[in-house]
């Protein structure tokens, strides 16, 4: 056994005896472990073995300016030099952290200009949550409690943000809170009831807020959460006008409208924001993170309107202190990397890149709709999503024994391409710096195993 072999060896057992891994599938991780992955360079990762794959889902929707950035290192190395860490409690701060809230407040629809930072996507959504329920106390009206998310919304895996998810999968064997957190519908027109026009189905889907709204009384709804398009439960992309729509609703009944945008910020549709370009809105909180830093390192933001933060930055009664926060709210290295990102995301103009490579991205991934299984090609630009069928004509799902995600997903990365599995499905997320030629490489290999998998699927009986 080579050196190389002997450490991969040695690091593979360690992880699997002392590392518990997010989303882990414990049938099969005792035995399998997981591939290390040891080096990257922009849209590529290598594994301990020195084999390398294009990186099609950007690490986790994060890694929007690409890997292994010098310049990013070295911004990070600049801040750690001069002041690695001090508490943000109270009047402290420090120059990354408000040069950064400045200019997402620059970058922010409409009058959404303060900004709490905290440690990432679920934590920014918990933050919403109290701040909502803050908000509405200080108003005079205790009873507005009560949120409302959609079924395979995502929003995070923290107490509350897991409760605010709508993916059943992920609720099995862990509680929620089914008192505060009401679900309704997922919008997606895929799969909507046949012979209903997808009009009439965003129709149906607005109605449904409403009526929720109204069961569960507006004196008792704080906020409804949603993301502009769906990520991990199926980069479900709304009918036209449903945002605007939704987000009327929840005003002309005193809600606050969230708009996640964790996964659609920072470029990954072409915009450093998607609810007002991309969609229309101007919602009254955003909440982002992974591409904030392009997964360098771990940080997120509430993004709050005027109308709320003064609100809220009146002290409840005498000596009252705003009593949120964590020990790295601003973290001065993160809010440098932020700094750092969003400065080479302008400098490259990676928004038009996006515009243009993602376009092309798109058009070529709905290419694959003429494949045996592919029921449906969904989403925009660099965030799309295949729902593999059995039957294209009655959209019913291929056995879920048969775990197709996965098994296309393995094709693809034993022919060097990493895409995201999940159930039915595989998710396309890839770094904003990829190339026409990337783009080629990555649908011609999702092509061939996808045909490979139909195959497989056919010599195992599941088609």
């Amino acid at each position: 056994m080579s050196d190389l072999s002997r450490h991969t060896q040695k690091i593979w057992q360690q992880d699997k005896d002392h590392n518990i891994h997010p989303w882990t599938d414990f049938s099969t991780f005792k035995e399998s472990g997981s591939m290390i992955l040891s080096d990257s360079d922009n849209v590529s990762v290598s594994d301990s073995e020195g084999n390398t794959f294009l990186d099609g889902i950007a690490g986790l929707w994060c890694v929007n300016i690409g890997y292994a950035r010098e310049e990013m290192a070295q911004a990070i190395a600049d801040q750690i030099t001069k002041i690695p860490y001090f508490s943000s409690f109270g009047h402290h701060t420090t120059e990354p952290a408000a040069a950064l809230a400045a200019k997402i407040a620059e970058l922010a629809p409409g009058n959404l200009n303060h900004v709490f930072f905290g440690c990432g996507g679920s934590v920014a959504n918990d933050t919403a949550v109290r701040i909502i329920h803050f908000y509405f106390n200080q108003l005079g009206k205790p009873n507005k409690k009560k949120l409302i998310s959609r079924v395979d919304g995502y929003h995070g895996s923290t107490y509350m943000a897991m409760s605010l998810t709508g993916v059943a999968f992920d609720h099995d064997g862990f509680d929620i809170d089914r008192e505060m957190v009401h679900h309704i519908a997922c919008p997606n027109p895929y799969r909507r009831p046949e012979g209903m026009s997808v009009e009439d189905f965003c129709d149906a889907k607005v109605q449904e807020l409403e009526d929720k709204i109204l069961e569960l009384g507006p004196d008792n709804v704080a906020a409804f959460f949603a993301e502009p398009i769906m990520g991990a439960g199926g980069v479900i992309v709304p009918p036209e006008g449903y945002h605007k729509r939704t987000l009327d609703v929840c005003h002309k009944y005193g809600l606050l409208y969230v708009s996640d945008e964790v996964v659609t910020a920072f470029g990954r549709l072409g915009h450093m924001f998607a609810s007002e370009a991309e969609f229309g809105i101007v919602p009254d909180i955003i909440t982002c993170a992974k591409g904030l830093t392009s997964g360098y390192l771990p940080l997120g933001a509430t993004v709050l309107s005027d109308d709320i933060y003064e609100v809220i930055s009146v002290p409840q009664s005498d000596g009252a202190l705003f009593t949120h926060g964590f020990t790295y709210s601003g973290h001065p290295v993160c809010c440098a990397a932020g700094l750092k990102n969003i400065e080479i995301m302008e400098r490259e103009n990676l928004c038009d890149q996006v515009m243009d490579v993602g376009a092309y991205f798109e058009a070529q991934v709905r290419g694959l709709g003429d494949l045996e299984i592919v029921g449906n090609v969904r989403g925009r630009k660099f965030m799309m999503c295949i729902e593999n069928v059995a039957d294209k004509k009655t959209k019913e799902l291929i056995n879920a024994d048969a775990s197709v995600g996965n098994r296309i997903a393995d094709h693809c990365q034993a022919r060097g391409l990493i895409v995201r599995p999940l159930a039915h499905m595989n998710v396309l997320s890839p770094p904003l710096t990829l190339t026409r030629e990337n783009v080629d490489f990555l649908v011609q290999t999702l092509r061939q195993s996808i045909e490979a998998t139909t195959a497989d699927l056919r010599a195992d009986g599941y088609l």
